[in-house]
């Protein structure tokens, strides 16, 4: 995370306050509060909180850029947004309508939310979810989210899948990708579409705005949803046959 020594400086000098003042008001040591302020130290976040008080100031004034580019965790980015809108963990978990101790787990990172859960999380903090999801977007992060969500072990899923075990926590820890056969077994077994692991968090967002109302609506339908779910899930040789028939079809100037 990205943390604006400087700032630290000069707002603890404007509150006459010395390096050993907030050292002591914030907990720290002299020698760690000056690396710090010359930007050669990388506090976690717990210790920003802590300058943060000592200093009386938002957390998000002593962290440099938008939250989504500062290298934090899911969690810790849904924390810093909540607290940037003053929000209590109680008033955001009744926004997204999950229990209080949930979305305090998601925060310290003990669990890993359902998509349909951290959409109502964003929702709440009035934020594209693309803008709390990094590394947590990826494939086997998804796969973990997934698996865990069910109560699989990775043995478990492995056997259903018929791959090994091994594969799946190389896959969930970002070491190796997996094969489309092995993406289409997994998938089958978790009950997605293969897209699911391949979109990146907000790549639907940003091209549904970028369309006309028009072609959004027509998107929306049960029908057209029906069809794009059975796209995401032909292999290269089927989805060739239907772009070759759709052609044919349009060349035939049937109406």
């Amino acid at each position: 995370m990205i943390v604006r020594g400087e700032q630290i400086r000069a707002l603890r000098e404007e509150r006459g306050y010395t390096l050993q003042d907030l050292a002591k008001r914030a907990n720290l040591s002299l020698s760690y509060l000056s690396e710090i302020e010359r930007g050669s130290k990388r506090p976690s976040l717990k210790t920003i909180d802590k300058l943060a008080a000592a200093l009386n100031v938002s957390k998000t004034q002593l962290v440099k850029g938008d939250v989504a580019d500062t290298g934090l965790s899911m969690g810790d980015k849904i924390r810093l947004l909540r607290a940037e809108k003053n929000l209590s963990l109680q008033d955001l978990a009744q926004r997204a309508e999950i229990s209080l101790s949930y979305l305090s787990e998601i925060e310290r990172g003990a669990v890993f939310p359902a998509l349909n859960t951290l959409k109502r999380i964003a929702e709440g903090l009035e934020v594209s979810v693309s803008s709390i999801m990094g590394q947590e977007g990826s494939l086997g992060h998804k796969l973990k989210a997934l698996r865990e969500e069910y109560g699989l072990t990775q043995a478990q899923l492995a056997n259903l899948a018929g791959v090994t075990a091994g594969l799946i926590g190389q896959i969930e820890h970002g070491k190796v990708q997996p094969s489309l056969k092995t993406l289409e077994k997994l998938s089958e077994v978790m009950g997605v579409s293969p897209c699911y692991f391949i979109m990146e968090p907000g790549a639907v967002d940003q091209m549904l705005s970028l369309m006309n109302p028009e072609l959004r609506e027509l998107l929306m339908h049960p029908n057209v949803q029906a069809i794009l779910n059975l796209v995401c899930n032909l292999n290269e040789k089927e989805l060739q046959f239907i772009l070759n028939f759709i052609q044919l079809f349009k060349r035939s100037e049937i109406s």
